[in-house]
């Protein structure tokens, strides 16, 4: 179990607790054990995958020396197995790779590579996230035995080693390919049966986008690829590549979905696994896993602490991020009234405001991290005094604000660069609704320097005539000469030049303001935490910018490149990292360039064995980034495992990032790890929002706010002034509440139940109003979830018998065959009896949970002791309000003795069955209950709860299939023994 630090609940962000993971157990039998525990989640435990028929050519003196551990053989096994398979529509069969970060995916892609190479398939491609990754592949191979193989560019044979943005690159020098696509498919050539593997395949998941977005590019050049080379052998690896199901797109060779499958297209599986819920996600982990096609384990977190530290905001702090809420309500403003003066085009207009919110998103989350800086710096100081080692992590450096500032400054700097004015500045110079007047009338080839500047009145008198002279056509049609028409297109221009001039002075006024909050603002926090920390001689930082701004002995400041004389930018990164693990430097920086592949944790075989304190000042904006973040300092072979430190300000706005990583982590525990009970107890889950649950909530507080729906909750008792009005108020100013301009009514923004929009707008609240809104908003979402709870409708994700006092007893087993896409499968109904005493609390509390706190009922027949089977503490309702009943199910509230109906197994394959069978009963958005038992006699049962009147039609429809199945498994058997890396042709020992 966890250490806790401090009091404080442990913050589980992976499978710890050990009642939800287990020790992963190999089912090949060769190899040296993994150096470090390894485990697997509860839910995938429970199933089993295929019996292992391939034999590997890998040599035997590369496995006894452990090169490769027994679970990575594993994995390799099963690949090469899986790679021998192909689906109905005549592609060949692909493997995910779902191992966490640090497990060793480097060395199984390595021995995948060098299976196939002993085979004579010598040629091999392998993507990653970046060309530095480059190094760490000719290392696993060479760690491996597989010396012989060369990791280069193309027209050789071998590995190329490629990135995700090359493949979608093209050619600069008009050559014979006018794509690195192009190269590719042609080195490959027709027949290519060679190893594809998408490495961090995370990077390709937005080929089916959500709303009006388009597919990216990668994602669809990922997918062409695979198309045009269907013998491939393709493997897909990443920690987080399966974090939800919509991002599974260009996974098509996995076969869930497409020809003879129960999903002809991708959309209709994604239909199939969001409508029913968090457990359709568990299915479709442990289905590919029981089929042979993915393999998903982790480092056991033994050892790990965690810690969200709230940091305080000083008044001081709360004062500059105020002044800074007026200046944005004020230039949103100004904004606003300048469009309108120059008239300007819908899309100009639409194209204004998306830059404007994008910088003020960006604004606030710079300013949310500075809050956290002073903290950070004596949290890591202390830390090194201890005697451990520091990393901490960011995503954004503030790199182009500070070459902004550079070249507007000549090149010198004066002070460390303001990345938060630096956005601001930049919005307003580059995007304010005020052209320059000279430019303008320059193009329009009017010479403004001989016009006489208007008088007020005759200002006044063109602007009356200057709807009447708008119309060309009505102008020709009253017989005007063409000198007329020059004269007025002139008088028109001098009075736009008046409109420009204003709205060159709100830019003016804008900027003015700035400078005087400037003084207030918190510099770059990279370049800050770096000189804090005691410069770059003490800090090893591991960022993708070219430059920084440092302070010198005198005081002075200065901008300077990060190279070195003997170190080029290019590997700067990979020699900090080393210095490191060397111990020259305590403390490391790491952004997103360097949060894939790289390795920082107290590794046996470096000289820094430090103890690691991983501190998180930055959130990333997804729980991939996240996660890939994390696995940096907890990996195999370490000495000790990591602190992780999660500073998170008083801000209610921060949430938002919190939100956005809380939601991941919960359905990346259900898709990568078959288990979103690995997830949802954590802290970090309390910050998720976006689901429909907080959507709803969210619908309710802005109908309420405007008076368009009653409040479900009352508004926080503390807060000084008047509640609604001033939330109005503030509303107002990030735009998610609309004033009609005559008659000043409120109307909601169309967007108003967008709860990402919702989160980062918020930001642009004062400290006061966004703290209280939040708080408002998170109590209707307890009172929307408890009422969820009370109808029944709330997903409870997994439901764990077993583990208490409850007795489990298998009743009854019957087993189907079923039609598999690569390969034969089963289904298996289980009849489960689960036997529990419960007291006259539990009992309440379980009512209670179902319909409410005393909804009018009582109690026909007494208390029982366990072991009664049959009767129930709430025995009669005397309102009938309980909703089985009501369809015709018995009531279940108090009972001692319930039988569950459990369906396991590949329940994927017989998905369109049991939806026809579910639908009529439950309707079609019902979600699915997975339960976990594990029974008196020790065997566990992971499967999907089929309700008491669903199983008899769901026997017949299953049974019909069985006869035909079973010569399709004896027909698969014969293949598999004639193969020729067949065990059967294995010489015997």
């Amino acid at each position: 179990m966890l250490k806790i630090s401090n009091g404080i609940t442990p913050c589980y962000l992976f499978c710890v607790d050990l009642l939800l993971t287990s020790l992963f157990v190999t089912v090949v039998k060769i190899g040296l054990r993994h150096p470090d525990p390894v485990v697997e989640t509860s839910s995938l435990s429970s199933v089993s995958p295929p019996d292992v028929w391939y034999r590997l050519s890998i040599p035997e003196e590369a496995i006894d020396r452990g090169c490769l551990s027994a679970l990575q053989l594993e994995a390799i096994t099963y690949a090469a197995q899986q790679h021998e398979t192909f689906l109905p529509s005549g592609d060949r069969a692909a493997y995910l790779i779902g191992d966490g970060a640090g497990v060793g995916k480097g060395r199984t892609i390595a021995g995948i590579i060098y299976e196939n190479y002993l085979l004579g398939r010598k040629r091999s491609l392998w993507f990653s996230v970046s060309n530095d990754l480059k190094y760490d592949a000719e290392r696993d191979l060479r760690d491996i035995g597989a010396k012989n193989i060369q990791v280069h560019s193309l027209n050789k044979k071998g590995v190329i080693f490629a990135t995700y943005s090359s493949l979608i690159g093209e050619s600069q020098s008009g050559g014979k390919y006018k794509t690195r696509f192009e190269q590719l498919l042609h080195w490959c050539g027709e027949d290519f049966d060679g190893v594809i593997v998408y490495d961090e395949c995370h990077k390709a998941k937005n080929v089916c986008p959500i709303g009006s977005s388009k597919p990216t590019k990668t994602g669809l050049a990922v997918l062409e690829l695979q198309n045009k080379l269907p013998k491939a052998r393709v493997v897909y690896a990443s920690a987080t590549g399966a974090s939800e199901p919509r991002n599974m797109a260009y996974m098509n060779r996995l076969g869930i979905w497409g020809h003879k499958t129960p999903f002809r297209e991708f959309g209709n599986f994604i239909q199939a696994v969001e409508r029913r819920g968090v457990g359709a996600m568990e299915i479709v982990a442990m289905d590919m896993k029981l089929r042979g096609m993915y393999i998903a384990r982790q480092l056991s977190f033994t050892g790990v602490t965690f810690k969200i530290d709230e940091v305080p905001l000083t008044q001081q702090y709360i004062n500059m991020y105020n002044k800074s809420v007026r200046l944005w309500v004020s230039a949103r403003e100004k904004f606003q009234q300048a469009a309108n003066l120059m008239d300007a085009e819908q899309r100009m207009k639409k194209s204004m405001w998306g830059q404007f919110w994008s910088a003020h998103q960006r604004f606030f989350k710079y300013l949310c991290i500075a809050s956290k800086v002073r903290r950070v710096v004596q949290l890591a100081r202390e830390e090194v005094q201890n005697g451990k080692c520091v990393v901490i992590g960011l995503q954004s450096t503030g790199e182009a604000r500070t070459l902004e500032a550079l070249e507007e400054g000549g090149g010198e700097l004066n002070d460390f660069v303001s990345t938060a004015k630096g956005v601001l500045q930049s919005l307003i110079e580059k995007h304010f609704p005020a052209p320059d007047r000279q430019k303008l009338y320059s193009l329009l080839g009017i010479d403004l320097s001989a016009k006489k500047t208007p008088s007020p009145s005759e200002t006044a008198a063109q602007t009356e005539q200057k709807g009447k002279k708008r119309k060309d056509d009505s102008d020709r049609e009253s017989g005007k000469d063409s000198d007329d028409m020059k004269a007025e297109s002139q008088d028109s221009c001098l009075t736009s030049q008046d409109a420009v001039e204003h709205a060159q002075k709100m830019k003016k006024d804008l900027l003015e303001k700035l400078e005087q909050l400037a003084e207030d603002l918190p510099p770059n926090t990279l370049d800050e935490l770096i000189d804090e920390l005691g410069g770059p001689e003490n800090v090893a930082e591991m960022t993708g910018r070219k430059g920084r701004v440092v302070s010198n002995d005198d005081g002075s400041i200065t901008y300077e490149s990060r190279s070195e004389l003997d170190v080029p930018v290019e590997i700067l990164n990979l020699t900090e990292k080393q210095r490191f693990m060397d111990g020259e430097k305590n403390i490391a920086i790491i952004s997103e360039a360097a949060s894939s592949g790289i390795s920082l944790q107290a590794d046996r075989r470096v000289k820094n064995q430090r103890r690691r304190v991983h501190m998180t000042l930055e959130l990333p904006w997804s729980a991939d980034r996240a996660i890939q973040q994390f696995g940096r300092t907890h990996r195999s072979n370490q000495v000790t495992a990591p602190e992780y430190v999660f500073l998170i300000s008083e801000l209610a706005g921060e949430q938002r990032f919190a939100s956005i990583v809380a939601k991941r982590l919960e359905s990346l525990g259900a898709l990568t790890h078959g288990d979103r009970r690995a997830t949802e107890t954590r802290d970090l889950s309390r910050f998720n929002f976006d689901n429909k649950y907080g959507r709803n909530a969210l619908e309710i507080v802005m109908k309420s706010i405007v008076k368009l729906d009653t409040p479900l909750v009352s508004p926080p008792s503390d807060f000084k002034g008047d509640f609604f009005k001033e939330i109005q108020s503030g509303l107002i100013g990030v735009g998610l509440i609309n004033v009609e301009d005559r008659s000043g009514t409120l109307s909601l923004d169309k967007d108003y139940n967008n709860m990402g929009k919702f989160l980062n707008r918020i930001l642009g609240m004062e400290v006061q109003q966004q703290n209280a809104l939040f708080q408002y908003f998170s109590d209707t979402l307890a009172a929307v979830i408890q009422e969820a709870k009370k109808n029944g409708r709330y997903d409870m994700g997994i439901l764990d018998l077993g583990s208490g006092d409850e007795k489990v007893q298998k009743v009854d087993c019957r087993k189907f065959l079923t039609p598999g896409y690569t390969t034969s499968g089963h289904v298996e109904l289980f009849t489960v009896s689960v036997e529990r005493g419960m007291s006259w609390e539990e009992a309440t509390h379980a009512w209670a949970d179902q319909n409410g706190p005393d909804d009018g009922f009582y109690v026909q027949s007494l208390l029982l002791s366990p072991g009664c089977k049959s009767q129930s503490v709430f025995s009669a309702h005397r309102r009938g309000n309980c909703k089985k009943a009501s369809v015709g199910l018995q009531c279940e509230v108090g009972l001692r003795c319930r039988t569950y109906y459990v369906l396991c197994g590949s329940v994927l394959s017989v998905w369109n069955e049991l939806e026809e069978v579910l639908t009529p009963v439950s309707g079609t958005n019902v979600k699915v209950q997975i339960v976990r038992l594990r029974t008196e006699d020790g065997q566990r049962i992971v499967g999907l709860i089929i309700p008491a009147n669903c199983v008899s039609p769901l026997i017949n429809k299953l049974s019909t299939s069985d006869q035909c199945q079973q010569l399709a498994v004896q027909e698969q058997q014969k293949r598999q023994q004639l193969h020729p890396q067949s065990l059967s042709h294995a010489p015997t020992t």
